[in-house]
């Protein structure tokens, strides 16, 4: 991988309403795909704040998360990444943010049955741009690198571009949320 983050950046301050560290974090949202206890088949991603600017998720690979018989599929690990990554902007920056880049490096198999422990740090921030990079391990040993720009958004970003029946469910139910949101961060 290339020099990281890119540009210059300037080295985030953790927000003063972050969760303190050890904290365990939310589901951002009940029927997300990586975090969310709604979704049968998802990730069902685990974090927990750390000190600093980091965060530390759990992904626990079953069977319906395999690729290669008895491994994890890539895709998926991707998926996790993402999530870990962006948990990590979301909960310690407390600002809605996409993602606008992620790459990962494979470096060794991540087999069915075990639990990929992924450590996100922010890296920088250079505008809207916000830049975080994660290693994964598995049982202590490296198996996937990643990292990200993500970029951050307003609130009606999402409304503009949701689907009108899931932004209005929300309205209606906002405990969907795992957390408020800052709306004027």
């Amino acid at each position: 991988m290339n020099s990281w983050p890119p540009v210059e950046t300037t080295v985030p301050d953790r927000h003063p309403d972050a969760p303190a560290p050890d904290t365990e974090l939310p589901e951002h949202y009940a029927h997300c795909f990586g975090c969310g206890d709604s979704v049968e088949h998802g990730l069902r991603l685990r974090a927990t704040a750390g000190e600093g600017m980091t965060v530390r998720s759990r992904f626990t690979v079953t069977t319906e998360h395999q690729g290669a018989p008895g491994l994890a599929h890539g895709g998926l690990l991707a998926c996790a990444f993402d999530e870990a990554l962006g948990s990590a902007v979301g909960h310690l920056l407390r600002r809605p943010a996409v993602t606008a880049k992620l790459e990962t490096d494979f470096l060794r198999p991540v087999p069915v049955g075990t639990t990929l422990v992924i450590d996100a740090h922010l890296d920088g921030i250079a505008g809207r741009k916000v830049y975080v990079s994660a290693e994964g391990t598995v049982e202590g040993t490296t198996a996937v690198r990643a990292r990200a720009l993500f970029i951050t958004v307003d609130l009606k970003h999402f409304v503009d571009h949701g689907r009108p029946e899931d932004i209005r469910r929300v309205a209606e139910n906002p405990a969907l949320l795992g957390r408020s949101i800052d709306v004027n961060p």
